[in-house]
């Protein structure tokens, strides 16, 4: 049957010959790939927008610089509250510190996963690397190193199996682990950058108990992101204990 309208036509067929007018989801396509293609590029329209909540939470802050000269982008985990804040913003956030703070030359990224909750303070990897991959090329090569400070099992285990597949751009590459603050201080002068105290209290705890962060090693401080596996088994068989005693 011929339209009426001039307009062209665009279907989509489904099963049972049912056909939908597929404009809409062409033009909401089109609207999202344009913004992903502009979003970098307002950096004047970032100004304007009100981070100030963002700011007083200082979980992303540029603080001193490493022995190599690049400037330090500090990024505390413990105090994002990933819950109430959308993957959008975290980004337009990013960019706009980026490009206000440290327009050019080289920095590096210093990550304190210290204490860090995956369902309080994780944005997931698929949100950070969704963000890495929207950065413009040229700040992405102005990023030299990322030290990752206090990786957990979970961390370890993820970056290591899908590391290299799941992050591109030579992002895998630049990710340097630090056990302890004591490794950190190889690249990074002490007193350059501010610790917060319980990530200095954590270490604290590491430098006794090294496989606390892996759980297998027990925390009495309970700052790990990792039951302990050791607290489990012996829950276990003061259980066994007690049934072989009412026997």
């Amino acid at each position: 049957m011929r339209s009426s309208s001039n307009d062209d036509l665009s279907v989509v067929v489904l099963a049972s010959d049912l056909g939908i007018d597929a404009r809409p989801f062409s033009a909401n396509q089109d609207r999202e790939i344009e913004d992903q293609d502009n979003w970098h590029d307002c950096s004047q329209d970032l100004s304007d927008e009100d981070f100030s909540d963002l700011d007083f939470l200082q979980f992303f802050r540029l603080q001193g610089s490493d022995k190599s000269g690049n400037r330090i982008f500090r990024i505390v985990g413990k105090y994002f509250p990933a819950p109430v804040i959308s993957g959008e913003r975290l980004k337009r956030y990013i960019f706009h510190k980026i490009c206000s703070e440290l327009p050019e030359g080289p920095f590096c990224i210093v990550y304190m996963h210290s204490t860090v909750r995956k369902e309080d303070n994780s944005p997931g990897v698929t949100i950070l690397r969704w963000i890495y991959e929207e950065l413009p090329s040229e700040i992405k090569d102005r990023l030299q190193v990322i030290y990752f400070i206090h990786p957990g099992l979970r961390s370890r285990l993820v970056f290591a199996t899908l590391g290299r597949f799941f992050l591109s751009g030579g992002l895998y590459w630049k990710i340097k682990y630090a056990s302890l603050l004591q490794y950190l201080w190889d690249d990074i002068e002490k007193g350059e950058l501010e610790i917060p105290e319980f990530v200095q209290n954590h270490d604290k705890v590491l430098e006794h108990r090294p496989l606390t962060d892996y759980g297998i090693e027990p925390d009495p401080l309970h700052l790990t992101e990792v039951p302990s596996t050791a607290y489990s088994l012996g829950r276990c068989d003061e259980r066994l204990a007690s049934r072989e005693f009412m026997s």
